[in-house]
Protein backbone atom coordinates (compact mmCIF):
# COMPACT_ATOMS: atom_id res chain seq x y z
CA UNK A 1 0.00 0.00 0.00
CA UNK A 2 1.36 3.72 -0.74
CA UNK A 3 1.84 5.77 1.83
CA UNK A 4 -0.11 8.75 2.11
CA UNK A 5 2.40 11.25 3.67
CA UNK A 6 4.36 10.14 0.00
CA UNK A 7 1.66 10.60 -2.25
CA UNK A 8 0.83 14.14 -0.32
CA UNK A 9 4.45 15.17 -1.11
CA UNK A 10 4.74 13.84 -4.49
CA UNK A 11 1.27 13.76 -6.34
CA UNK A 12 2.51 14.49 -10.35
CA UNK A 13 5.25 11.57 -9.41
CA UNK A 14 2.45 9.48 -7.94
CA UNK A 15 -0.04 9.94 -10.87
CA UNK A 16 3.05 9.19 -13.51
CA UNK A 17 3.90 5.96 -11.93
CA UNK A 18 0.00 5.22 -11.85
CA UNK A 19 0.05 6.06 -15.84
CA UNK A 20 3.03 3.75 -16.24
CA UNK A 21 1.02 1.05 -14.74
CA UNK A 22 -2.02 1.99 -16.68
CA UNK A 23 -4.04 2.20 -13.66
CA UNK A 24 -7.65 3.73 -15.19
CA UNK A 25 -8.83 7.31 -13.57
CA UNK A 26 -5.46 7.94 -11.73
CA UNK A 27 -5.66 11.76 -11.95
CA UNK A 28 -9.20 11.64 -10.08
CA UNK A 29 -8.16 8.64 -7.29
CA UNK A 30 -5.22 10.81 -6.32
CA UNK A 31 -7.83 13.83 -6.03
CA UNK A 32 -10.18 12.22 -4.60
CA UNK A 33 -7.60 10.69 -1.44
CA UNK A 34 -6.03 13.99 -1.44
CA UNK A 35 -9.25 15.86 -0.73
CA UNK A 36 -10.66 12.80 1.91
CA UNK A 37 -6.99 13.41 3.52
CA UNK A 38 -7.76 17.26 3.93
CA UNK A 39 -11.35 16.58 5.36
CA UNK A 40 -10.05 13.91 7.26
CA UNK A 41 -7.13 16.57 8.38
CA UNK A 42 -9.46 19.26 9.23
CA UNK A 43 -11.85 17.03 11.32
CA UNK A 44 -9.05 15.61 13.67
CA UNK A 45 -8.06 19.31 14.38
CA UNK A 46 -12.24 20.28 14.97
CA UNK A 47 -12.62 17.26 17.45
CA UNK A 48 -9.52 17.80 19.01
CA UNK A 49 -10.36 21.41 19.89
CA UNK A 50 -13.62 20.34 20.70
CA UNK A 51 -12.57 17.77 23.63
CA UNK A 52 -10.11 20.21 24.60
CA UNK A 53 -12.80 22.79 25.25
CA UNK A 54 -14.97 20.00 26.81
CA UNK A 55 -12.08 18.98 29.16
CA UNK A 56 -11.99 22.64 30.26
CA UNK A 57 -15.80 23.16 30.75
CA UNK A 58 -15.31 19.77 32.90
CA UNK A 59 -13.01 21.95 35.33
CA UNK A 60 -14.86 24.79 35.03
CA UNK A 61 -18.27 23.36 36.61
CA UNK A 62 -16.17 21.82 39.58
CA UNK A 63 -14.83 25.29 40.23
CA UNK A 64 -18.39 26.92 39.91
CA UNK A 65 -20.20 24.28 41.77
CA UNK A 66 -17.03 24.78 45.24
CA UNK A 67 -18.04 28.75 44.51
CA UNK A 68 -21.58 28.00 44.70
CA UNK A 69 -22.08 29.98 41.60
CA UNK A 70 -25.11 27.16 40.27
CA UNK A 71 -26.37 29.38 37.42
CA UNK A 72 -22.64 29.56 35.81
CA UNK A 73 -22.10 25.45 36.40
CA UNK A 74 -25.77 24.88 34.55
CA UNK A 75 -24.67 27.17 31.73
CA UNK A 76 -21.29 25.51 31.33
CA UNK A 77 -22.59 21.63 31.98
CA UNK A 78 -25.17 22.83 29.11
CA UNK A 79 -22.48 23.55 26.80
CA UNK A 80 -20.62 20.62 27.74
CA UNK A 81 -23.59 18.22 26.58
CA UNK A 82 -23.84 20.35 23.42
CA UNK A 83 -20.12 19.35 23.08
CA UNK A 84 -20.41 16.22 23.64
CA UNK A 85 -22.85 15.54 21.13
CA UNK A 86 -20.62 17.88 18.52
CA UNK A 87 -17.72 15.19 19.26
CA UNK A 88 -19.47 12.41 18.49
CA UNK A 89 -20.90 13.72 15.39
CA UNK A 90 -17.40 14.32 14.23
CA UNK A 91 -15.82 10.74 15.68
CA UNK A 92 -18.33 9.17 13.46
CA UNK A 93 -17.44 11.97 10.27
CA UNK A 94 -13.76 11.21 11.30
CA UNK A 95 -14.60 7.17 11.02
CA UNK A 96 -16.63 7.45 7.84
CA UNK A 97 -13.41 9.53 5.99
CA UNK A 98 -10.81 7.46 7.54
CA UNK A 99 -12.95 4.13 5.84
CA UNK A 100 -12.79 6.35 2.17
CA UNK A 101 -9.71 6.90 2.60
CA UNK A 102 -8.24 3.21 3.50
CA UNK A 103 -10.71 2.11 0.64
CA UNK A 104 -8.99 4.48 -2.42
CA UNK A 105 -5.63 3.76 -1.03
CA UNK A 106 -5.49 -0.17 -1.20
CA UNK A 107 -7.32 0.40 -5.22
CA UNK A 108 -3.77 1.59 -5.84
CA UNK A 109 -1.21 -0.50 -7.55
CA UNK A 110 2.55 0.11 -6.50
CA UNK A 111 4.69 2.53 -8.15
CA UNK A 112 7.23 1.19 -11.00
CA UNK A 113 10.68 1.75 -10.48
CA UNK A 114 12.58 4.50 -12.74
CA UNK A 115 14.02 1.39 -14.44
CA UNK A 116 10.54 -0.05 -15.95
CA UNK A 117 10.09 0.23 -19.28
CA UNK A 118 6.91 1.24 -21.06
CA UNK A 119 4.35 -0.43 -22.06
CA UNK A 120 1.11 -2.61 -22.09
CA UNK A 121 1.23 -6.22 -22.51
CA UNK A 122 4.06 -8.64 -22.40
CA UNK A 123 5.30 -8.00 -25.99
CA UNK A 124 6.45 -4.55 -24.64
CA UNK A 125 8.91 -6.50 -22.40
CA UNK A 126 12.85 -6.02 -22.44
CA UNK A 127 14.95 -9.31 -23.14
CA UNK A 128 17.48 -8.00 -20.60
CA UNK A 129 19.67 -11.54 -20.60
CA UNK A 130 19.83 -14.32 -22.80
CA UNK A 131 21.64 -17.64 -21.83
CA UNK A 132 22.47 -21.08 -23.59
CA UNK A 133 21.90 -23.14 -26.90
CA UNK A 134 18.45 -23.72 -28.55
CA UNK A 135 17.96 -27.26 -28.59
CA UNK A 136 18.35 -29.60 -31.84
CA UNK A 137 15.73 -31.78 -31.94
CA UNK A 138 14.48 -33.83 -34.18
CA UNK A 139 11.44 -33.12 -36.69
CA UNK A 140 8.71 -35.60 -34.49
CA UNK A 141 10.11 -34.08 -31.29
CA UNK A 142 6.71 -34.93 -28.99
CA UNK A 143 5.17 -32.23 -26.58
CA UNK A 144 5.44 -32.88 -23.16
CA UNK A 145 2.08 -34.19 -22.56
CA UNK A 146 2.68 -36.13 -25.20
CA UNK A 147 5.67 -37.37 -23.77
CA UNK A 148 4.17 -38.18 -20.45
CA UNK A 149 1.56 -40.11 -21.63
CA UNK A 150 3.47 -42.42 -23.73
CA UNK A 151 5.69 -43.18 -21.02
CA UNK A 152 2.43 -42.88 -17.99
CA UNK A 153 4.70 -40.78 -16.04
CA UNK A 154 2.37 -38.30 -15.21
CA UNK A 155 -1.92 -39.13 -15.41
CA UNK A 156 -4.11 -35.52 -16.28
CA UNK A 157 -7.39 -38.23 -17.02
CA UNK A 158 -6.88 -38.84 -13.37
CA UNK A 159 -6.27 -35.88 -12.25
CA UNK A 160 -9.65 -35.03 -13.84
CA UNK A 161 -11.53 -38.27 -12.23
CA UNK A 162 -10.50 -37.56 -8.27
CA UNK A 163 -10.47 -33.73 -8.72
CA UNK A 164 -11.23 -31.84 -11.95
CA UNK A 165 -8.85 -30.05 -14.52
CA UNK A 166 -5.81 -29.13 -13.80
CA UNK A 167 -4.98 -31.38 -11.06
CA UNK A 168 -2.43 -33.64 -12.52
CA UNK A 169 -1.45 -37.16 -10.95
CA UNK A 170 2.19 -37.80 -10.40
CA UNK A 171 3.04 -41.61 -11.37
CA UNK A 172 6.40 -43.55 -10.62
CA UNK A 173 9.50 -41.70 -12.54
CA UNK A 174 7.49 -38.63 -12.62
CA UNK A 175 6.86 -38.27 -8.39
CA UNK A 176 10.40 -39.45 -8.04
CA UNK A 177 11.35 -36.03 -10.95
CA UNK A 178 9.23 -33.93 -8.27
CA UNK A 179 10.71 -34.64 -5.29
CA UNK A 180 14.21 -34.46 -6.71
CA UNK A 181 13.40 -31.20 -8.01
CA UNK A 182 11.99 -29.88 -5.01
CA UNK A 183 15.15 -31.11 -2.91
CA UNK A 184 17.64 -29.98 -5.68
CA UNK A 185 16.21 -26.20 -5.38
CA UNK A 186 15.59 -26.48 -1.40
CA UNK A 187 19.36 -27.55 -1.31
CA UNK A 188 20.72 -24.95 -3.82
CA UNK A 189 18.56 -22.83 -1.48
CA UNK A 190 19.99 -23.23 1.85
CA UNK A 191 23.58 -23.57 0.35
CA UNK A 192 22.89 -19.49 -0.80
CA UNK A 193 21.97 -18.64 2.62
CA UNK A 194 18.45 -18.87 2.69
CA UNK A 195 16.89 -20.90 5.92
CA UNK A 196 13.64 -23.33 4.92
CA UNK A 197 10.41 -22.73 6.02
CA UNK A 198 7.61 -25.47 5.96
CA UNK A 199 4.41 -22.48 6.38
CA UNK A 200 0.97 -23.40 6.15
CA UNK A 201 -0.89 -23.64 3.02
CA UNK A 202 -4.14 -21.95 3.99
CA UNK A 203 -4.12 -17.73 4.89
CA UNK A 204 -6.78 -15.67 6.77
CA UNK A 205 -7.39 -12.56 5.11
CA UNK A 206 -5.12 -10.34 7.11
CA UNK A 207 -2.76 -12.11 5.32
CA UNK A 208 -3.92 -12.07 2.23
CA UNK A 209 -4.22 -8.03 2.84
CA UNK A 210 -0.53 -8.43 3.96
CA UNK A 211 1.03 -9.33 0.64
CA UNK A 212 -1.41 -7.43 -1.56
CA UNK A 213 -3.52 -10.74 -2.83
CA UNK A 214 -6.49 -9.59 -1.22
CA UNK A 215 -8.39 -6.80 -1.98
CA UNK A 216 -7.10 -7.54 -5.54
CA UNK A 217 -7.11 -10.93 -6.49
CA UNK A 218 -10.06 -12.73 -4.23
CA UNK A 219 -11.34 -14.29 -7.92
CA UNK A 220 -8.05 -16.12 -8.29
CA UNK A 221 -7.83 -18.00 -4.62
CA UNK A 222 -9.63 -21.03 -3.38
CA UNK A 223 -11.82 -19.93 -0.47
CA UNK A 224 -12.68 -22.07 2.24
CA UNK A 225 -16.48 -20.31 3.08
CA UNK A 226 -16.79 -22.02 6.52
CA UNK A 227 -13.78 -21.07 8.14
CA UNK A 228 -12.82 -17.74 6.09
CA UNK A 229 -9.47 -19.31 4.87
CA UNK A 230 -7.84 -19.13 1.11
CA UNK A 231 -5.53 -21.76 -0.15
CA UNK A 232 -2.07 -19.91 -1.15
CA UNK A 233 -1.46 -19.11 -4.37
CA UNK A 234 2.66 -18.89 -3.29
CA UNK A 235 4.38 -19.58 -0.49
CA UNK A 236 5.52 -15.77 -0.51
CA UNK A 237 2.09 -14.88 1.52
CA UNK A 238 2.52 -17.34 4.57
CA UNK A 239 6.44 -16.74 4.62
CA UNK A 240 6.22 -12.63 4.10
CA UNK A 241 3.28 -12.75 6.58
CA UNK A 242 5.56 -14.55 9.65
CA UNK A 243 7.20 -10.66 9.93
CA UNK A 244 3.65 -9.05 10.13
CA UNK A 245 3.29 -6.60 12.80
CA UNK A 246 6.97 -7.06 13.74
CA UNK A 247 9.91 -4.44 14.25
CA UNK A 248 13.23 -5.66 13.63
CA UNK A 249 16.67 -4.64 14.75
CA UNK A 250 19.30 -4.14 11.76
CA UNK A 251 21.34 -6.93 13.31
CA UNK A 252 18.33 -9.54 12.01
CA UNK A 253 18.68 -8.32 8.54
CA UNK A 254 18.75 -9.44 5.84
CA UNK A 255 15.42 -12.04 6.58
CA UNK A 256 16.68 -14.54 4.08
CA UNK A 257 14.08 -17.48 3.69
CA UNK A 258 13.29 -20.53 0.91
CA UNK A 259 10.35 -22.37 1.26
CA UNK A 260 8.32 -25.38 -0.43
CA UNK A 261 4.92 -25.58 -0.80
CA UNK A 262 2.03 -26.73 -3.12
CA UNK A 263 -0.02 -23.26 -4.23
CA UNK A 264 -2.98 -23.27 -5.50
CA UNK A 265 -4.99 -21.07 -8.60
CA UNK A 266 -8.22 -20.84 -9.20
CA UNK A 267 -8.01 -19.36 -12.73
CA UNK A 268 -6.25 -21.29 -15.58
CA UNK A 269 -6.55 -19.06 -18.68
CA UNK A 270 -8.30 -19.60 -21.73
CA UNK A 271 -8.06 -22.83 -23.81
CA UNK A 272 -5.56 -23.31 -26.53
CA UNK A 273 -1.92 -25.19 -27.17
CA UNK A 274 -0.56 -22.91 -24.56
CA UNK A 275 -2.18 -23.82 -21.76
CA UNK A 276 -2.06 -27.67 -22.59
CA UNK A 277 -0.44 -30.29 -20.02
CA UNK A 278 1.85 -28.90 -17.25
CA UNK A 279 1.79 -25.31 -19.02
CA UNK A 280 -1.06 -23.73 -17.01
CA UNK A 281 -2.01 -25.79 -13.74
CA UNK A 282 -4.58 -24.93 -10.97
CA UNK A 283 -2.31 -27.05 -8.20
CA UNK A 284 1.35 -27.37 -8.48
CA UNK A 285 4.78 -27.28 -6.73
CA UNK A 286 7.40 -24.58 -6.04
CA UNK A 287 10.37 -23.57 -4.04
CA UNK A 288 9.91 -19.98 -3.46
CA UNK A 289 13.03 -17.41 -1.73
CA UNK A 290 12.07 -14.19 0.30
CA UNK A 291 13.85 -11.50 1.53
CA UNK A 292 13.47 -8.60 3.52
CA UNK A 293 15.72 -5.60 3.17
CA UNK A 294 16.68 -2.50 4.60
CA UNK A 295 15.65 0.03 1.52
CA UNK A 296 19.41 1.07 0.60
CA UNK A 297 20.19 -3.17 0.27
CA UNK A 298 17.03 -4.26 -2.00
CA UNK A 299 17.89 -3.64 -5.59
CA UNK A 300 21.02 -5.19 -4.41
CA UNK A 301 19.38 -8.07 -2.92
CA UNK A 302 17.24 -8.33 -6.22
CA UNK A 303 19.87 -9.39 -8.34
CA UNK A 304 21.35 -11.40 -6.32
CA UNK A 305 17.90 -13.56 -6.26
CA UNK A 306 18.36 -13.39 -9.95
CA UNK A 307 21.60 -14.32 -10.14
CA UNK A 308 20.46 -17.37 -8.18
CA UNK A 309 17.42 -18.50 -9.88
CA UNK A 310 19.50 -17.92 -13.00
CA UNK A 311 22.08 -20.62 -11.21
CA UNK A 312 19.52 -23.12 -10.92
CA UNK A 313 18.79 -22.60 -14.90
CA UNK A 314 22.18 -23.43 -15.26
CA UNK A 315 22.67 -26.30 -13.66
CA UNK A 316 19.57 -27.90 -15.43
CA UNK A 317 21.84 -26.79 -18.76
CA UNK A 318 18.04 -25.10 -19.41
CA UNK A 319 18.18 -22.15 -22.17
CA UNK A 320 16.51 -19.09 -20.61
CA UNK A 321 16.37 -15.52 -20.95
CA UNK A 322 15.94 -12.74 -18.62
CA UNK A 323 12.62 -10.54 -19.15
CA UNK A 324 12.45 -6.98 -17.04
CA UNK A 325 8.61 -6.50 -17.27
CA UNK A 326 7.05 -3.56 -18.62
CA UNK A 327 4.43 -1.13 -16.95
CA UNK A 328 1.47 -2.64 -17.78
CA UNK A 329 2.52 -6.29 -17.31
CA UNK A 330 3.61 -6.14 -13.72
CA UNK A 331 1.83 -7.36 -10.86
CA UNK A 332 0.14 -4.80 -8.73
CA UNK A 333 2.28 -4.65 -5.76
CA UNK A 334 5.49 -4.83 -7.61
CA UNK A 335 7.71 -2.03 -8.32
CA UNK A 336 10.63 -4.00 -10.54
CA UNK A 337 10.29 -7.28 -11.80
CA UNK A 338 12.39 -9.94 -13.58
CA UNK A 339 10.50 -12.90 -15.52
CA UNK A 340 12.83 -15.67 -16.46
CA UNK A 341 11.44 -18.05 -19.12
CA UNK A 342 12.94 -21.10 -20.62
CA UNK A 343 12.59 -22.38 -24.32
CA UNK A 344 10.83 -25.47 -24.94
CA UNK A 345 11.90 -27.24 -27.92
CA UNK A 346 9.09 -29.04 -28.96
CA UNK A 347 6.79 -26.07 -28.42
CA UNK A 348 9.44 -24.04 -29.77
CA UNK A 349 8.04 -21.29 -27.25
CA UNK A 350 9.16 -19.27 -24.14
CA UNK A 351 7.65 -20.17 -21.07
CA UNK A 352 8.08 -18.47 -17.81
CA UNK A 353 9.48 -20.75 -14.97
CA UNK A 354 10.07 -17.70 -12.05
CA UNK A 355 9.19 -13.90 -11.30
CA UNK A 356 11.48 -12.42 -8.93
CA UNK A 357 10.31 -8.68 -7.53
CA UNK A 358 11.02 -6.30 -5.54
CA UNK A 359 7.98 -4.43 -3.53
CA UNK A 360 9.45 -1.97 -2.04
CA UNK A 361 7.72 -0.78 1.14
CA UNK A 362 4.28 -1.58 -0.34
CA UNK A 363 4.00 -4.99 1.17
CA UNK A 364 5.79 -3.85 4.44
CA UNK A 365 3.16 -0.85 4.93
CA UNK A 366 0.24 -3.11 4.91
CA UNK A 367 2.45 -6.00 7.38
CA UNK A 368 3.39 -2.91 9.52
CA UNK A 369 6.65 -4.53 9.28
CA UNK A 370 9.75 -1.94 10.35
CA UNK A 371 12.65 -1.24 11.63
CA UNK A 372 14.75 1.00 14.05
CA UNK A 373 16.74 3.48 12.26
CA UNK A 374 20.26 4.68 14.11
CA UNK A 375 17.66 8.05 15.43
CA UNK A 376 15.16 5.11 16.38
CA UNK A 377 12.78 5.82 14.70
CA UNK A 378 10.72 3.19 13.44
CA UNK A 379 11.04 3.01 8.79
CA UNK A 380 9.31 0.43 6.70
CA UNK A 381 11.62 -2.41 5.20
CA UNK A 382 11.84 -3.72 2.14
CA UNK A 383 10.62 -7.31 0.76
CA UNK A 384 11.09 -9.20 -2.39
CA UNK A 385 10.63 -13.06 -3.23
CA UNK A 386 11.12 -14.89 -6.44
CA UNK A 387 10.10 -18.69 -7.55
CA UNK A 388 13.40 -20.72 -7.35
CA UNK A 389 11.36 -22.39 -8.86
CA UNK A 390 8.28 -23.50 -10.70
CA UNK A 391 8.51 -26.82 -11.25
CA UNK A 392 5.36 -27.38 -13.70
CA UNK A 393 7.18 -26.13 -16.91
CA UNK A 394 10.49 -26.80 -15.80
CA UNK A 395 9.34 -30.48 -15.88
CA UNK A 396 8.13 -29.87 -19.70
CA UNK A 397 11.31 -27.57 -20.55
CA UNK A 398 13.46 -31.01 -19.27
CA UNK A 399 11.31 -33.55 -21.20
CA UNK A 400 11.19 -32.01 -24.18
CA UNK A 401 14.42 -30.36 -24.52
CA UNK A 402 16.25 -33.62 -23.46
CA UNK A 403 14.20 -36.00 -25.61
CA UNK A 404 16.30 -37.90 -28.32
CA UNK A 405 15.23 -40.49 -31.05
CA UNK A 406 14.12 -43.64 -29.76
CA UNK A 407 16.34 -46.20 -29.33
CA UNK A 408 16.84 -49.12 -31.93
CA UNK A 409 15.35 -52.72 -30.41
CA UNK A 410 17.96 -54.61 -29.31
CA UNK A 411 19.28 -57.97 -30.44
CA UNK A 412 17.57 -59.61 -26.95
CA UNK A 413 14.22 -59.20 -26.80
CA UNK A 414 14.42 -59.57 -22.75
CA UNK A 415 16.44 -56.28 -22.39
CA UNK A 416 14.15 -52.96 -22.36
CA UNK A 417 16.56 -49.66 -22.44
CA UNK A 418 15.01 -46.88 -20.81
CA UNK A 419 13.51 -44.76 -23.20
CA UNK A 420 16.48 -41.89 -24.08
CA UNK A 421 13.76 -39.17 -23.63
CA UNK A 422 13.15 -39.97 -19.75
CA UNK A 423 17.67 -39.52 -19.40
CA UNK A 424 17.05 -36.38 -17.48
CA UNK A 425 15.05 -38.39 -14.77
CA UNK A 426 17.78 -40.70 -13.70
CA UNK A 427 20.44 -37.47 -14.27
CA UNK A 428 18.70 -35.17 -11.74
Amino acid sequence: MLQLNFIRENRELVIQGLHKKHFKQAEETVADLLDSDQRRRSTQVELDQTLARANSLSKEIGNFMKAGQKAEAEQAKTEATALREKSKTLEDSLKTLEQQQHELLVTLPNLPHHSVPEGRTADDNEVAYAHGAMPNLPTDALPHWELIKKYDIIDFDLGIKITGAGFPVYKGKGAKLQRALIQFFLDEAEKAGYIEIQPPIVINEDSGFGTGQLPDKEGQMYFVTEDKLYLIPTAEVPITNLYRDAILETKELPVKNAGYTPCFRREAGSWGAHVRGLNRLHQFDKVEIVRVELPENSYLALEEMSQHVQSLLQKLELPYRVLRLCGGDMSFASALTYDMEVYSGAQQRWLEVSSVSNFETFQANRLKLRYRDENKKTQLLHTLNGSALALPRIVAALLENNQTPPARKQPNPQRHPHPASLTVIHQI
